[in-house]
């Protein structure tokens, strides 16, 4: 069954250093998504946007190779790929010989790829993109970009998700905002392990009580959800309860494993957001 708990979260893992696709354990998002109200049909766009930073193979000649990668998973998809089955899985490429880049890539595009859109009437692929060696001095490091809510000096009592914390402007002329926090903190579904994270909100719509949305996003702090279905969780709270027009939520978590997460979810289609990392990325 590929259900959370028949992962290999919080569980020994044997360690496997030769290629091994099978190690891939992807999740159905459809479960969490009627939980949150979601449906089958989801009424957003967007992509999970992975980057691995230890991404190694051989040469033909035994020699490793190191490299970063960075992965586009569709939202549409119907699984989530688990984080630490990711993780085995790159770290099966370690001691195996490819004859170059490229063929790392496209191995990495098939099976993920697979993972991803296993159990979907029609298939498609995920973005694999390896950023080499020549080019690790091109990688920028920069915050999210809007109007800090962390300034606000509120007082934090919840802890777990709550939306009636939520509340906007009704009767006056909407707003276009764009509104982030260093402060959101989750926890894994399964092993109960920090997840932390900075999130963006841009919304265009009656304006949103910014107090009460800090207050919100620190209420996810003791949660126990993935990224994915956490950044679903806040779009899906803030379109119903403060009912935008447009609405966009992005958040960049911290890698563990060396790997990071960073969810994109939006109402109207756009283009995805550059890959540029936080400081605490």
């Amino acid at each position: 069954m590929n259900t959370p708990e028949h992962s290999e979260l919080g569980k020994s893992s044997a360690y496997v250093d030769q290629y091994d696709a099978s190690l891939l354990f992807p999740i159905p998002r459809l479960a969490k998504r009627l939980e949150m109200g979601v449906g089958d049909t989801p009424i957003f766009f967007g992509a999970d946007l992975w980057t691995a930073f230890e991404l190694s193979w051989l040469n033909p000649r035994g020699k490793p190779q190191v490299a970063l990668a960075q992965f586009i998973v569709p939202c549409e998809t119907p699984n989530i790929i688990e984080s630490k089955s990711f993780k085995l899985y790159l770290n099966s490429f370690n001691n195996t010989r490819f004859l170059d880049a490229a063929e790392v890539q496209a191995r990495l595009r098939a099976d993920i790829s697979e993972a991803a859109w296993r159990g979907a009437p029609q298939a498609s692929t995920v973005g694999v993109k390896l950023l080499l060696p020549e080019m690790f001095d091109r990688e920028d490091v920069a915050e999210l970009d809007g109007l800090s809510l962390d300034r606000l000096d509120v007082e934090c009592t919840r802890y777990t998700p709550a939306p009636d914390l939520l509340t906007a402007v009704w009767g006056e002329p909407p707003v276009t905002e764009v509104l982030t926090s260093n402060l959101l903190k989750s926890n894994c579904l399964v092993t109960g392990q920090p997840d932390w994270g900075s999130v963006r909100i841009a919304y265009s719509g009656p304006q949103i009580n910014q107090e009460g949305l800090l207050q919100y996003i620190v209420s996810f702090r003791n949660h126990n959800e993935f990224h994915e279905q956490c950044v679903e969780r806040i779009f899906m709270d803030l379109w119903t309860r403060c009912k935008p027009v447009k609405l966009t939520v992005y958040a960049r978590y911290t890698r563990r494993g060396g790997l990071d997460i960073s969810p994109f979810r939006t109402s109207h289609p756009q283009a995805l957001p550059a890959a540029v990392r936080t400081a605490r990325q």
